[in-house]
């Protein structure tokens, strides 16, 4: 395993970081458990979670997958090997206060969580996305006085725009307030620009540490959707073709395919490679079903692509020329 440097933060994680969206809602607990093993055996010591996970399953409820990792790492004893991360914003529940990004939420999550995930601090906090309605004062104010009170030891933000990541990092300048650390956007192959061209300024200038999502576009980049075979009939298909199946994207994967052919890799190796192969990404967050699975997408960090092929992926799934035609 390889690891850096988590933003401009002294903690070292591995080049990989297990995702964990799927526990409790695609694989039950004794195959979570199995895969975090492995996982720690591969040398993987950062896992990012949600309180959110997963309320969306008919079968799961909100903070499930917590519970899950927080009972693992109680039977195992591991909470001192990991780089803990979870997230906040989404709601809890039906009632109306339990969500957002106010002081009273931020306080109200970050004890759900240190509950379910039986652990006495957090390593990266991170809002899972912006909240309009809450003065951003109010909740950089609530997460600061999280770090100076020992339950975070550092904070992020996933899903927001630059403007707001600026004003973020403004407001933390101004108060003396932690500051967002790391950013979580969606990022692959096959959507490049919000990080390349809204965020690559910001990142690199205040050294903000990048640790995408969905690095394989939801199973796009797989190789496991065809253009000419049905679609299977599931949610997570009919937002992966809504998102992904047009001819640009199409014609993405027959390169990343074409190229795994000739390094004698899977698609998803390729893709993963590409990522990891960008200086402003630290580590990309892998969801895995198996301990198969995630051994595979592991392989990516054994496979140096050639400066040619990087270049030939970079025009492949070029954003510019779509960006120039719309604006």
């Amino acid at each position: 395993m390889q690891y850096v440097r988590l933003g401009n933060t002294g903690v070292k994680i591995s080049k990989i970081i297990l995702g964990t969206m799927q526990f409790g809602w695609r694989i039950n607990e004794e195959e979570s458990f199995k895969v975090m093993d492995k996982a720690i055996e591969l040398g993987i010591n950062c896992f990012d979670t949600a309180d959110i996970y997963t309320r969306w399953s008919e079968n799961s409820y909100a903070g499930k997958t917590e519970e899950i990792i927080g009972r693992w790492m109680k039977e195992r004893k591991t909470r001192d090997d990991l780089v803990l991360a979870t997230k906040l914003r989404g709601p809890m529940s039906d009632d109306i206060n339990d969500r957002g990004l106010s002081r009273r939420h931020v306080h109200q999550a970050i004890h759900g969580s240190l509950k379910r995930l039986q652990t006495d601090w957090i390593d990266l906090y991170q809002i899972h996305s912006f909240d309009n309605e809450t003065p951003i004062e109010e909740t950089l104010h609530a997460l600061n006085l999280l770090v100076e009170e020992g339950d975070v030891n550092y904070i992020g933000a996933s899903n927001i725009f630059p403007w707001q990541m600026v004003e973020a990092l403004w407001v933390s300048d101004k108060y003396g307030y932690a500051r967002f650390e790391t950013l979580q956007p969606v990022y692959n192959l096959a959507r490049r620009m919000l990080v390349e061209h809204q965020f690559i300024n910001v990142i690199e200038k205040y050294k903000i540490g990048v640790i995408p999502y969905s690095p394989l576009a939801g199973g796009f980049l797989t190789g496991k959707y065809k253009k000419d075979k049905p679609l299977p009939d599931t949610p997570r298909s009919k937002g992966v073709e809504s998102r992904y199946f047009t001819e640009k994207r199409w014609k993405i994967l027959e390169t990343v395919e074409e190229l795994a052919s000739n390094y004698e890799a899977k698609p998803s190796q390729i893709a993963l490679a590409w990522l990891l192969s960008k200086p402003h990404v630290t580590a990309p967050i892998i969801g895995a079903n198996s301990i198969e699975q995630l051994e595979e997408n592991l392989g990516a960090l054994d496979i140096s692509l050639s400066k040619e092929d990087i270049e030939r992926l970079d025009k492949v799934s070029d954003w510019v020329e779509d960006y120039e035609r719309i604006r």
